[in-house]
């Protein structure tokens, strides 16, 4: 049954949602990738070009703005608290358009239901969302006890700096949650390691090798230039073996590319080349050290093979990606990238690296972020829950994570919504990061309920 409370929102969403396609027309008209540091846009002009048009909208719908020194800005709704404020935090920055749009990406358009665009749901749809949660509860809810602000960053797409800059300068929330994940709740992050492994100068077959394009991605494709002719080699699967004159050889794999913190159903494309490589019998001393040592990296993508399995039954077990190869100079480097459970730190990493490859590689560039997890008990999280179940019917759980967010940078935040990822995609719309990105709109109404209804209970909390 629909409460009165929840039928005086919907009648709010459906007099709104014209002005909210409108606004998002306007935020999704600026190609907010990064650029170069400019006078009070320290991530470029596009992103700061965001921000200002993301604040402009909040003054019009009646809140009061702030822009941080185009770092980060937020809208604000006063409270009668003066110590402690809620906080929702998003990103207007977007990841650059690339290929295969049907249509210009900079320019909203709607089809069969569907809202199409760079940003509709990464993350200038739900920043925008939670605005008009704002104008809600200026409008209709009367005084509040804790003034909340949406945070609105310009960096989370290349680094984060929008976030640390907050965190070190201004005050934090008493809780915090960012509509830049999936529903219904993530209560909890798996720490991050990234590092390079970098080997001693090496002299022998290998010519290049390289592959990958980032840290946090499996590859799909990878390939080495060796010092031999091609009968040298024997065929293998996912394997193409190309001639480059009578005594050098190109040895490339296809992999199956994907995120690293969700290595199930991938292939890495470096370990079949590694593999092909170390079947052919070219290779000895530093560079067969090396050339197995990296096949033991690639065997699983659970740490396993190298001795760094954990699962704590909070988190998915552990996962090893090496997203990175490059030989450069006679160094072979090659990157990993690790989500842990709390049952694992940092420490035990690095000393599992200097254990399993301290003859043949060495540990740099060292990146760390410790897990983090909120009890579902919690009284934030039971009211997150609870409300996007009451609103959906659904009788979901809080789930954790292998990726990061804007939440693990705050004492008490978490993920929420407003993506539905086990709902299949329209042949004409894209996920994020994609070509046609897309966002059901139905279901975006549906989280604007769900967003309003959340901040009014929270307000009800003892922080």
């Amino acid at each position: 049954m629909v409460t009165q409370e929840r039928k005086k929102i919907q009648d709010f969403i459906r007099a709104n949602e014209a002005d909210i396609l409108r606004d998002l027309a306007r935020l999704v008209a600026i190609p907010s990738t990064q650029g170069e540091a400019e006078p009070d846009a320290p991530f470029g002009a596009a992103p700061k070009a965001a921000l200002d048009e993301a604040l402009a909208i909040s003054a019009e719908l009646g809140l009061a703005v702030h822009n941080e020194k185009g770092y980060i800005g937020w809208a604000e709704l006063p409270g009668k608290e003066t110590e402690k404020y809620l906080g929702v935090i998003g990103h207007l920055d977007v990841v650059p358009a690339g290929n295969g749009w049907d249509a210009d990406p900079f320019t909203l358009r709607q089809k069969d239901g569907w809202v199409l665009g760079r940003g509709v749901l990464d993350d200038k749809g739900p920043v925008l969302l939670c605005l008009y949660a704002l104008k809600y509860l200026r409008e209709q809810a009367g005084a509040l006890r804790y003034p909340i602000r949406v945070l609105m960053g310009a960096n989370e797409e290349t680094g984060m700096l929008d976030v640390e800059y907050f965190v070190k300068n201004c005050k934090m929330p008493v809780f915090c949650f960012t509509p830049d994940a999936e529903f219904p709740v993530c209560n909890g992050e798996k720490g991050i390691f990234q590092g390079m492994l970098y080997s001693e100068k090496l002299s022998g077959k290998l010519l290049q090798f390289e592959g990958g394009v980032a840290k946090n991605a499996v590859p799909d494709r990878a390939a080495a230039l060796v010092a031999a002719p091609i009968s040298a080699f024997s065929a293998m699967e996912h394997i193409t073996l190309e001639a480059d004159g009578p005594d050098r050889t190109w040895v490339r794999g296809q992999g199956i590319s994907g995120h690293a913190s969700l290595p199930a159903g991938t292939r890495n494309a470096i370990g079949v080349v590694t593999d092909c490589l170390l079947q052919s019998g070219l290779f000895e001393g530093a560079e067969l050290a090396c050339l197995q040592a990296m096949h033991k990296l690639h065997a699983s993508t659970d740490g396993s093979a190298i001795g760094m399995a954990a699962s704590d039954g909070r988190f998915t077990p552990l996962t090893l990606v090496g997203g990175m190869v490059r030989f450069e100079n006679g160094i072979l480097s090659q990157s990993v990238d690790i989500r842990y459970p709390t049952t694992m730190d940092h420490k035990k990493l690095e000393q599992g690296f200097a254990a399993a490859f301290g003859d043949c590689f060495q540990l740099g560039d060292v990146f760390c972020q410790e897990p983090f997890y909120i009890e579902p008990d919690h009284p934030a999280i039971e009211t997150l829950i609870d409300t996007y179940n009451e609103v959906t019917g659904e009788g979901k759980k809080p789930f954790t994570i292998g990726g990061g967010t804007y939440a693990r940078h705050f004492p008490l935040a978490v993920s929420f919504g407003p993506e539905h990822n086990d709902e299949p995609l329209p042949p004409f719309a894209g996920p994020i990061h994609g070509a046609n990105e897309g966002a059901d709109w139905r279901r975006m109404l549906e989280a604007l309920e769900i967003y309003i209804l959340s901040l009014l209970r929270l307000e009800e909390i003892e922080f």
